[in-house]
């Protein structure tokens, strides 16, 4: 298979790199230059800070009635995502200017981190419980989501092992197998937490990262039909799993049950029609829609903003994969490439997983809508991420 690094060095020499900061003259002396940041970088950036800010504004619209009524200050839930903001840029700031290399180094010890957090999740007493599902480790008022880590695990993880220049994406045994082994690992501790919709995006960005790296269409083949089929097995061995699937077919069966968070979130949506019913007018955050300012948060930014609001929010995502997957087509690095596409995919699955369940197109899942929606623990490490990205772009 020829793909996007089949023609790309494995490490791209220092004297290939753009930025320098200074340069020398004929007498010696060191002149300063300007280093410049390339269209992708810029529209990288951009596109990031434009949904950060319209998740602020919407967390705040959002959570107001539930901060009320749980914590009698309408602006609870919205001081928490501005902290946790604030954290997440200092993320980004500082993995911008980390060199990329250095995650290289970093990605054995930070799998490993993140596969002991998976554990301690699943120990009473140490994992927090919520609606059924254990998947934060809590030390007094903070919390923390280890499923959000392990996908920036995975991906430092899997793109170091494919951009070996002894490993051949194609070898089963010295390549694949490393890496299924990894990913399945990962896989079962997320379903036991349970978190199904992160492991299918898990999934999707191992897919997408062989894919790129040059594996066989056959390894690719046999993995997407296993994945696809433990999917369906582990959608009909739960009993709330299978009511998410048998409202998706037909949320009208049972409208005041199983399908009633579907219904709302198309209500919500179609009583923004074009231009939104305004900001902060919505109906559906007023106790109609759960979890209006979690996962289905773009149900309440489609009703305030309407078509125009939603639209934009997609184009957006759409901009961030364009822009994720041009850095990893210029780069000459294989580390490097394969991290773009890793951070880009997961990104960009994630949106489309969470607004599908939000339209009606696919089964709720539980994933978050980046940098929209409510969560500290998502929003620090997707930013962190994107710094990543930010970084191969400078150089590429």
């Amino acid at each position: 298979m020829t793909s996007i690094l089949t023609r790309r060095s494995h490490r791209t020499p220092a004297t290939s790199r753009r930025g320098a900061r200074g340069t020398r003259t004929s007498n010696g002396r060191k002149v300063a230059t300007v280093q410049r940041r390339s269209p992708l970088y810029l529209l990288l950036l951009v596109a990031v800070v434009a949904l950060c800010l319209i998740g602020v504004v919407m967390v705040l619209s959002a959570s107001s009635v539930t901060a009320l009524q749980d914590h009698d200050n309408t602006w609870y839930f919205f001081k928490r995502q501005l902290i946790w903001m604030g954290v997440g840029v200092a993320a980004l700031l500082v993995t911008s200017r980390l060199p990329y290399r250095y995650w290289n180094q970093l990605a054995a010890p930070l799998l490993g981190l993140s596969f002991v957090l998976l554990v301690l999740v699943l120990i009473p007493g140490v994992g927090r419980n919520l609606n059924g599902s254990s998947r934060w480790i809590g030390v007094g008022g903070f919390s923390f989501q280890p499923s959000e880590l392990v996908k920036f695990a995975l991906v430092v993880y899997v793109a170091e092992i494919l951009s070996r220049t002894d490993r051949h994406p194609t070898d089963l045994h010295r390549t694949l197998k490393p890496v299924l082994g990894v990913f399945v690992t990962a896989a079962v501790l997320l379903i036991l937490e349970p978190d199904l919709g992160t492991t299918i995006i898990c999934g999707v960005v191992l897919f997408a990262m062989l894919l790129a790296a040059g594996a066989s269409y056959f390894h690719l083949g046999v993995m997407g039909s296993a994945g696809a089929l433990a999917v369906i097995a582990a959608s009909a061995s739960s009993q709330y799993r299978r009511n998410r699937v048998l409202a998706f077919i037909d949320p009208w069966d049972d409208p005041l049950n199983t399908g009633y968070q579907n219904l709302q979130s198309l209500v919500a949506i179609a009583n923004g029609g074009l231009t939104g019913v305004g900001l902060g007018a919505s109906r559906g955050k007023w106790g109609f829609l759960p979890y209006a300012h979690n996962d289905f948060i773009f149900a309440i930014l489609a009703e305030e903003m309407g078509l125009v609001g939603g639209g934009f929010v997609v184009l957006t995502f759409m901009a961030i994969g364009v822009a994720g997957f041009a850095v990893a087509s210029r780069i000459r690095d294989r580390f490097a490439s394969l991290l773009a596409v890793g951070i880009t995919t997961w990104i960009v699955a994630q949106a489309f997983v969470n607004i599908g369940a939000v339209i009606g197109a696919l089964p709720i899942t539980g994933v978050t809508l980046p940098f929209i929606s409510l969560g500290g623990t998502s929003l620090v490490i997707t930013l962190g991420a994107v710094g990543v990205v930010l970084n191969i772009a400078r150089e590429s």
